[in-house]
């Protein structure tokens, strides 16, 4: 006899009980769920991670820095939110007095002693955004804003220039206004019309 056949004489007469068959079918069934159940946890973590990336490339990458401040516009303390992308530029969004919404934008560098240019930085924009300014109304008039002041200066404009004191508590300015040509301002003295533009 062959070994082949001495093994089927021997187990022949074995047979696996139907415990022994429930028990693998529980484990195969069992065993084929908890990695389905893997994968939908790892894809609902890999989902939020994706989204909560995306949030914080979104706020700090693509749109910069934003801030939320309350600025003088027109002489109104007005709620603004800036977005400022660091390399000079801003953005800023607001509602007017009138409930409209408006959008301003600019930039600014800094020339350095030795020639080279520097974007502005963000306080520094915050400064030329609350800086003095000039608007020509469509009724003829000419108004100057600063801080909560409004200032008529339709007026007071000889050969086409106006001088203008502003004082704000301890901070006092000399403002320099060419009509419709720009304006300039100093903390101790008036510039002179043909230092600018």
């Amino acid at each position: 006899m062959t070994n082949k056949e001495k093994y089927k004489q021997a187990f022949s007469t074995m047979h696996i009980s139907d415990e022994f068959s429930l028990e693998v079918k529980k484990m195969t069934t069992t065993s084929n769920n908890k990695p389905k159940l893997n994968r939908l946890v790892a894809s609902i973590a890999a989902c939020v991670l994706i989204v909560g990336c995306a949030t914080v490339a979104y706020a700090t990458d693509f749109c910069g820095i934003q801030r939320t401040l309350q600025l003088w516009i027109n002489g109104d303390q007005t709620d603004v939110t800036i977005q400022f992308d660091g390399n000079g530029n801003y953005n800023m969004n607001y509602i007017d007095a009138e409930g409209d919404s408006k959008n301003r934008g600019g930039s600014g560098v800094f020339i350095e002693d030795d020639g080279t240019e520097r974007p502005l930085t963000d306080d520094e924009l915050i400064e030329e955004i609350t800086a003095p300014d000039v608007q020509y109304e469509d009724n003829g008039s000419v108004w100057v804003y600063w801080f909560d002041q409004k200032i008529d200066i339709t007026d007071k404009f000889e050969n086409n220039v106006c001088y203008i004191k502003l004082v704000k508590g301890e901070e006092t300015l000399y403002m320099t206004v060419k009509y419709q040509n720009g304006y300039a301002t100093a903390p101790d003295r008036y510039q002179s019309p043909s230092s600018f533009n």
